[in-house]
């Protein structure tokens, strides 16, 4: 065995810093599988301003602090110099590039003091990393697994002006179908992503059988621990007496959370059930003034907190319900982390959007709400209390169902999965 895998995500910088996340895991189960995984990222930190002290050089490798039982560390981290930017303009796409670029040299280097790898994971968001991915591989005449966490640029013709029968877009579409056809293999993280491949009629040149779906999860036993060890005190967590409907993350514009309070509006007479709301974000404030404004006693933001103290949080859960907008790219499934961590819980779910492939829904850990407004929420949460509250043989199924579909997507799992693909090419 003992492959060296290279790992390529831009945005992998985070992980390091938290300890977790997709690429981490993978490393992790890699490297406890007898692999060495190497991840190769940016120096600079996505949405904020920080940076990893590159010390003048273009290239910098530090080793993650989980120690082995002999001491040593399992595997490094290559931080790769990138100019820096905020916000989502000229110097995003900037930054992109120099990533991109950079990494092809700084692997050069890499290799001459470390060995060349076996095999390459290259992973989106954006295709630059994928192109990079390929290149590099070539290079090395070794293959090339290409992730794609985004259908780009999909996604982009959804969120943005920008027209797939435009110059840029057909430009754009002619880029993707290259990198999936350069690909030794496919990783899709949504289980409806080879619908795609057949909606633009390319199945006859990105055969199926290259194509493999592996989508995001949750490392359990990390969750436990932390759901264990990082208690948080508060009186509507501890009270027994109310149903709890729990949401985590982002308070932001897009987030549009304002639709909870609409939904808690609705049920101000019904005492027993509260929302409680934690995260940060520029729209906190505001909408902590507008239910103060409007009196209502059942919703609660309870603001940041840090990411250790979530499986807690959930755990003290009636329901957790997860939230974000619509767009039509979710008929080929959803892939939110979130979720993960949700189903991690052991407690139902209170999904607010439709979509294609409901695993959710499939395996009866939960609800999906038809249309994304406040009465159909409030009809959903009224379902789920009135199952909780009456029918507790239903609700205890549907925990347990929850809990078993999380152990689907353990990251032990994933990268056994993973590590499958690796070992047929």
């Amino acid at each position: 065995m003992n492959k060296k895998i290279w790992i390529f995500n831009h945005y992998a910088t985070s992980m390091f810093k938290n300890k977790g996340g997709r690429h981490y895991w993978f490393a992790d189960n890699l490297y406890k599988n007898g692999y060495i995984p190497t991840v190769f990222c940016s120096d600079q930190y996505h949405e904020n301003t920080e940076s990893i002290d590159l010390k003048g050089k273009k290239y910098i490798e530090i080793k993650t602090e989980t120690a082995t039982e002999d001491g040593s560390c399992p595997f490094p981290f290559v931080f790769v110099k990138s100019s820096p930017y905020k916000g989502n303009g000229f110097a995003r796409v900037k930054n992109m590039f120099s990533f991109a670029n950079n990494l092809r040299s700084v692997t050069k280097i890499y290799a001459e003091q470390n060995g060349t790898p076996d095999i390459i994971l290259a992973s989106s968001v954006h295709p630059l990393t994928l192109i990079a991915g390929i290149l590099i591989a070539k290079r090395y005449k070794i293959p090339c697994i290409c992730e794609i966490r985004d259908l780009w640029p999909e996604s982009i013709f959804e969120y943005s002006s920008l027209k797939k029968n435009s110059f840029t877009g057909k430009l754009l579409r002619t880029g993707e179908k290259w990198i999936y056809k350069k690909a030794d293999r496919i990783i899709f993280t949504k289980p409806g992503d080879y619908d795609y491949i057949i909606e633009q009629k390319w199945q006859d040149s990105i055969k199926k059988e290259k194509c493999f779906y592996i989508n995001n999860g949750v490392d359990l036993d990390n969750f436990d621990y932390n759901k264990e060890n990082f208690i948080i005190n508060d009186e509507d967590l501890e009270n027994d007496g109310i149903f709890k409907v729990i949401y985590t993350g982002s308070v932001r514009k897009v987030n549009n959370l304002e639709i909870f309070i609409s939904a808690a509006k609705q049920l101000k007479d019904n005492k027993e059930i509260k929302f409680l709301i934690w995260g940060a974000g520029n729209e906190l404030e505001a909408l902590k003034e507008r239910a103060a404004g409007e009196k209502l006693q059942n919703i609660v933001f309870k603001g940041y907190v840090g990411k250790q103290y979530v499986p807690y949080i959930l755990s003290k859960a009636s329901v957790n319900i997860s939230h974000y907008k619509y767009t039509p790219i979710l008929r080929f499934g959803t892939s939110q982390n979130k979720d993960f961590e949700y189903l991690a819980s052991g407690k139902p779910i209170i999904r607010t959007i439709k979509s294609g492939y409901d695993f959710i829904a499939e395996a009866n850990a939960g609800r999906c709400v038809e249309d994304q407004t406040a009465e159909n929420i409030k009809n959903t949460v009224i379902d789920m209390y009135t199952i909780f509250a009456g029918d507790k043989n239903l609700y205890e199924a549907m925990c347990i169902n929850a809990r078993n579909l999380a152990e689907n997507y353990d990251f032990k799992v994933l990268t056994g999965k993973l590590i499958e693909i690796i070992e047929r090419l």
